[in-house]
Parts: C-alpha cells; structure tokens; sequence
C-alpha cells in the first residue's frame, strides 16, 4: 500500500513541476539567418501554441520566405512527435517551402494531463489536421497546403486528404500504411527469419513466444517486435531519431525538459488510443481512391511498416496522379535517412503542383 501510494506522490510532483519547470525553461526556436548570420527578412521561425479541436497544442512553423508553399508534417508513433530533433533534418527544405511540425493532441508539448482515450479518437484528430490547415492557409494567405504524412501520420493523412482534397495540392506518404494486418504479418515474418539467420537465440524464443499476429494486446506486442526489428536494420540505416530525440529534449531551444516528461506520458496514452483502433485498417477497402496527386516514399529496408505493403496499395490506388518513389538506403526515415534525395523529390513535387494550379 505504502509503495502505491509513493508512485502516485511521484506522478503528482510530476505534474506540480511541470509548469515551474516551463517558467524557467520557455520553449522557443531559432530565427533564421543567412552565411553572414544577418537575419533574413522575410523568414518566419515561430514555436507556437493555438487551439485545434478546443485543445491548445504546439505548431513549430519554419521558412526562408513566408511566400513560398507550406508543408506540413504529420508524426508517427502515434506519439512520436518530431519537434524536439526534425529541425536538423530540414534545413534546406526550409529554403523552398515554410516547413511545419505539429505535435498532435495528446503528443509531446501538446499533451495535456486530463486528456483521455476518447479525446484521441481519430475522427477527432482529423478535424484538428483540418483545422491546422486552415489556420495556415489563413496565416499565411495561401489557398493550399502540401501534407507529408509518416507511418502512423500516413494515415491520419490519408484520411484527411480523402475527406477534405480542396485543401491540399499533394499528399507525400513516408512509411505508408495500407492493409495493417497484412503488414504486421510481413513485419513478424522478416523479423522471426532474421533472427533465425543470425542464430539469435533470445530474439527466436521471444518471437516465438508471442506468436504470428492478430495479437489481443496489440501495442506491448508489437513493441517487442519493433526492438528486434530496429536491431535488424529495419527501422533505420543512416539516422538515430531515438537518440535525436533525446538529445532534443535535453538541449534543443524547441523543448524543455517539462515537454519530456509530456513526451512520456503522451507517447503511453497516444499509443494505447490509437494502436486498438487502426489495428484492422485496411485502406484498400476504405481508401481507394484520392482525388489529389500521391507521392509514396518507402525505404527499400522499411519492416515498420513494410514497403511491400505500400507498393501494393500504390499499384491498386485511383488518383489524378501518383509515384511510388524507392529510396534504397533508408528504412523506416527516408526522408532523414536520404535528406538530399527528399529533397531534390519535394522540389520537383512543388513545381509540378504550382504549374498545374495556375
């Protein structure tokens, strides 16, 4: 009894510090200069905090030119949010477009203590998606947005693109999810083989233990899962985001050590609100059609969400126009594993967009 009540002391001090921990500790981002360091008159670099869905959640918004297009990034996870550590990773999309990272409600700094699972159902958080649209298409006067959406992300994206296309001029999917089920299956299949090639005796007795999929508790199963599966390469090659990530929240002006302790909590809630209810997804039969331009970007590594999945989906999917584009040494992040070639492929997404639109 006595040791119950101890953690429950530990979670309210928890809480009690996090708005003393933010006072002394704000949260703010870089402005944006040029080679000689003289600020860049035009650029817009603000970390803020508007309401979506009558929740107050943290934008970070980043541009040389406040002309030019907006791209707005949509995190996985659920719960993965990227502010602490993505600025690194685009920097040069920052030339070309304004770049915007959301925590999504529930996530990061925009976690908030009395939200529950019925707050994070996913209807709720494609009208926030919405919602962030419109107020950056109001903020910076421009009638459409492209949206990147990754792993879990890609289906949030996904289902706001299908429900609301006049919004968006593309949609570029990283780590596409499509038939879930069927991926899961791939992801156990690789990683059960893998271990077995490697004689990896640990890794064998505890994928074996808990079986092929379906899975009753889907989230701590898969958890064990994905550590074998990023042991073997196939979450990520050329990137660290886990490390990024904590070296974000120690030392990153974007966050304070109170958005950590956040981070915590809203990764756990995230993933144990959203995990139940995509588990069956299956875009193949609800999604077969957008009616915008597709771009799906797979790392020929990915057994996150595997790239034999997405490339199934991308062969069956209707849309005006679409490219299934392989980056062949990433996993899970190309687009922090292959920054370059992202790049170069968002440039080019841009013009074509920006043409046919006028």
């Amino acid at each position: 009894m006595k040791i119950i009540k101890r953690k429950r002391f530990r979670y309210v001090l928890f809480f009690l510090c996090l708005p003393i921990l933010a006072f002394i500790f704000p949260s703010w981002t870089p402005r944006i200069r040029d080679e000689s360091r003289a600020l860049l008159p035009n650029s817009v670099s603000t970390l803020e905090q508007i309401e979506l869905g009558g929740i107050k959640q943290s934008v970070l918004i980043r541009g040389n030119d406040q002309r030019n297009p907006i791209l707005l990034f949509l995190h996985g996870g659920p719960g993965y949010s990227q502010i602490a550590y993505a600025r690194q990773y685009q920097r040069d999309l920052e030339k070309d477009f304004i770049v915007v990272n959301w925590d999504q409600r529930g996530s990061g700094k925009s976690y908030h203590w009395n939200l529950t699972v019925e707050d994070l159902q996913i209807d709720n958080l494609v009208e926030d998606t919405l919602d962030l649209t419109k107020y950056l298409e109001h903020k910076f006067n421009q009638p459409k947005i492209f949206i990147v959406g990754h792993s879990w992300g890609s289906m949030l994206a996904t289902l706001t693109v299908q429900q609301f296309p006049e919004h968006f001029y593309a949609y570029i999917g990283i780590g596409q999810v499509a038939d879930a089920p069927f991926g899961e299956h791939l992801s156990y299949q690789f990683v059960l083989d893998e271990a077995r090639k490697r004689n990896n005796a640990e890794a064998v007795k505890e994928l074996e233990s808990i079986g092929p999929p379906p899975y009753k508790d889907y989230s701590k199963v898969t958890r064990l899962e994905q550590k074998w599966i990023t042991d073997f390469g196939g979450a990520e090659r050329k990137s660290h985001t886990q490390k990024e990530l904590l070296k974000g929240i120690l030392f990153a002006p974007e966050y304070t050590w109170a958005d950590g302790i956040r981070m915590a909590f809203g990764s756990w809630l995230s993933k144990n609100a959203i995990l139940p209810q995509i588990q069956y997804s299956n875009f193949f039969k609800t999604v077969p059609a957008l009616s915008v331009p597709v771009y799906l970007c797979m790392g020929r590594y990915d057994y996150i969400t595997p790239s034999e999945d997405a490339y199934n989906y991308y062969k069956k999917l209707s849309a005006p126009d679409k490219q299934f584009i392989w980056f062949e040494e990433s996993a899970h992040f190309p687009h922090f594993e292959e920054m370059d070639k992202f790049h170069t492929l968002m440039i080019a997404i841009k013009e074509k967009a920006l043409v046919a639109s006028h």
